[in-house]
This record gives C-alpha cells, sequence and structure tokens, in this order.
C-alpha cells in the first residue's frame, strides 16, 4: 500500500507499509499534510468544501484529520498559523479548542470510573470540600450532563473575557461557588463550563493529583497526544497558532485571555490530529471498555423521564440517514473547533481552526459523508 506525503508545495511518495494503529512516531507531524493514496478523491472534495469554508468565514488557518477505527486517512493545515509572519498551519499546528476540553476531561472521568475511584452518584462534597452545600444536593452525574443547576459565564462581568491568571482550581471556583443553583439539579439542562470547572475539583479530589498534572499522566500519555496541552499565556508552546478576530469583515488579533479558570471545560491546545487520534482510542476501545465509551455516549436522563443529547463530554445524536453519531465543538477567543464520530461506521473528523467564528459545522457531515460512502 502506498502513501502521499505533501509538504511546502513538494510531493514526496513512499512505499512504507504501516501498522494497523498509525501514531505520532509515522507520520510527520511537521509537515502540511498526510495523505492515504486510496482516498485522494475523497480527500479533493473534501479540501474543496474547506477552502469554500475558508474564503466564506475569512478563516486564517484550519487544520483537518480523517480517522477510521485503526487508520488515518488524513491530515492537512491550510492556511497561516500565524499572518504576520506567514507561517503556514502544520500537522502539528496547536489550537485553542474550547469546549472540547469538556470531551478530554470525560476521559478522565470514564478512567477514574473503571478504576472505582470515583460513581457518578457521589455527591460532589465528597471530592471537594471547599464547595458549599446548596438547597439541593449536586451528584457528579449532573456536572457532568449539565443538569446541576450551575450558571454558566457571567458576560456582563466579563468572565469570558478573563485576563486573570488563576493559579488553582480551587480559586477559579471562588467565582461561583456562592451562586444559588438555577434550578433543582436533574429538573432541566442547561450548558455551562462551570460544571467542569468544579468536575476538575473532583478529579483532582478523588486522586489527590492536580487537575493538569493528571491529565498529563493518565490521559495524553497514554493515548499518545503529544501536542495536546493547556494554554499557558506566558510559556513558550512550539506551533501554538495566532489567534485571530474579525473586525467589520478585517483580520485583527484576538482579545487577550487568560483561559486558567476553565481548564476541564475551554482551556486546551490541541490540534485536530491529536483530537482525531483519541476519538480512534475510543472506537478502538483502547482506552476506555466498551461499556464505559457508551456510558460516554448515553444521554442524560432529566427528573421527569426526558432525554437530553448530551452525555458525559460528548453531544448524540442521529443524522436524516438514522445513522448516530457524537460530537462537540469548541468556541474560544481566537479559535473554533469541532470533532464528529460515527461509531457505527468507524469514523471520526476533527477540525481546528485559529478565528473567533461559529462556522457552520454541517460541513464537516458533508466530509464525513464523502468517506462513508
Amino acid at each position: 500500500m502506498r502513501y502521499i506525503l505533501i509538504f511546502l508545495g513538494v510531493i514526496a511518495i513512499t512505499g512504507q507499509i504501516f501498522a494497523q494503529n498509525i501514531n505520532l512516531d509515522k507520520i510527520e507531524q511537521s509537515k502540511l499534510a498526510y495523505i492515504h493514496q486510496e482516498y485522494i478523491d475523497n480527500i479533493h472534495q473534501s479540501e474543496n468544501l474547506i477552502k469554500e469554508l475558508m474564503k466564506e468565514n475569512n478563516i486564517p488557518g484550519l487544520s483537518i484529520t480523517v480517522a477510521t477505527v485503526d487508520e488515518i486517512l488524513w491530515a492537512q493545515g491550510f492556511g497561516y498559523a500565524d499572518l504576520e509572519n506567514n507561517v503556514p498551519v502544520k500537522i502539528n499546528s496547536k489550537f485553542r479548542i474550547g469546549s472540547l476540553s469538556k470531551t478530554l476531561t470525560a476521559l478522565a472521568i470514564g478512567k477514574l470510573i473503571e478504576n472505582n475511584q470515583l460513581s457518578l452518584s457521589d455527591r460532589v462534597q465528597k471530592y471537594v470540600s471547599y464547595f458549599p452545600e446548596k438547597k439541593y444536593p449536586i451528584k457528579i452525574e449532573a456536572l457532568v450532563s449539565h443538569t446541576s443547576g450551575i450558571r454558566n459565564y457571567n458576560y456582563k462581568n466579563r468572565e469570558y473575557l478573563s485576563d486573570k491568571n488563576y493559579k488553582t482550581v480551587e480559586e477559579s471556583i471562588n467565582i461561583f461557588k456562592d451562586d444559588s443553583l438555577l434550578f433543582q439539579p436533574g429538573s432541566q439542562y442547561s450548558y455551562s463550563t462551570y460544571n467542569y470547572t468544579l468536575l476538575s475539583a473532583v478529579i483532582e479530589g478523588a486522586t489527590n493529583t492536580n487537575f493538569v498534572s493528571f491529565m498529563g499522566d493518565s490521559v495524553f500519555i497514554p493515548l499518545d497526544l503529544r501536542n495536546t496541552v493547556p494554554d499557558y499565556n506566558y510559556d513558550l508552546i512550539e506551533n501554538r497558532v495566532s489567534f485571530y478576530d474579525e473586525d467589520n469583515g478585517k483580520i485583527v488579533n484576538g482579545y487577550y485571555v487568560n483561559n486558567s479558570n476553565k481548564w476541564a471545560g475551554g482551556g486546551y491546545l490541541s490540534t485536530s490530529y491529536d483530537l482525531a487520534l483519541m476519538a480512534q482510542n475510543l472506537l478502538n476501545n483502547q482506552f476506555l471498555s466498551e461499556s464505559t465509551k457508551q456510558l460516554l455516549w448515553t444521554p442524560a436522563t432529566l427528573n421527569n423521564g426526558d432525554k437530553t443529547n448530551y452525555g458525559i463530554g460528548w453531544r448524540i445524536d442521529t443524522d436524516a440517514k438514522g445513522r448516530r453519531y457524537a460530537h462537540h465543538g469548541g468556541s474560544s477567543i481566537g479559535g473554533r473547533s469541532f470533532l464528529l464520530v460515527y461509531p457505527n461506521e468507524g469514523l471520526a473528523i476533527a477540525v481546528t481552526s485559529n478565528l473567533s467564528t461559529n462556522f457552520d459545522q454541517t460541513f464537516v457531515s458533508k466530509i464525513a459523508e464523502l468517506f462513508i460512502e
């Protein structure tokens, strides 16, 4: 079987045969693209969709990776990671992934459940003594599914645009810990990143380990996600892209923010390749068992019996053809990401970009259709 590597406009053909589970050691991440030759027609059609999207939304840079259960079919960067210095997007360019950080945190929850280190039926205070009791008890199952009643950002107070550096998870929880619940846990669904901020404190309590350290040692290293890191403002992070916004049709530098108040819910940098690799490991049950994976992909049930479309760090839906799919998006200052997984078809597609934009994510479904067909 032959493959194509494309870099800096040059095409090189190699006759190397790759093992079934493609990993970072076998794909040159510093290149602009990796292409599985057998899918080149599908890829060319997908490229046209991406170029159209980037033109319509004025997106500076974008990365995409398509994977099956056991192979990476396509990984490619488009446009610029840094407009001012004409740096192109590569496979290992690190983007802000926003709320896709919740999907990463869900892996940690799944692993702790498997290791009997926590239960979804546990109350928060079992692990987080500094979080005050509320009118109603809050269980972990309510945090993971956004049914806890904990509020989201106060945009008037510029919590979403925070530039403060929070040194600990406990410091970041001080933002909302004394506020009343919006409703009785389990009675409603209300998406809130602060659910996952509190969830990171639960993980610290269950493991006696700093959240960021636990994620690195127990999730990212086992999964070989070498380009997934916290978005530390003050650190020099190799291959971190520049973050952009749009002002009256003009691309400008994104507003300065510090994401240390929301590592678990929206504070990570990653690549489309790492995100697809993570999804691949879910599909082939290499990191979590089949039963735990299905737990992540099971929508929550409210107290009245109604179903939401949110499981644990994933949204679950059915397309027009009746096929079940799991997905999550992420929006942040200077970043937009999306991850789509078709479990029965064994396909995962991850997209990252460096513009604060709400691009129509249905284009990912169109690309999925090309590869499924």
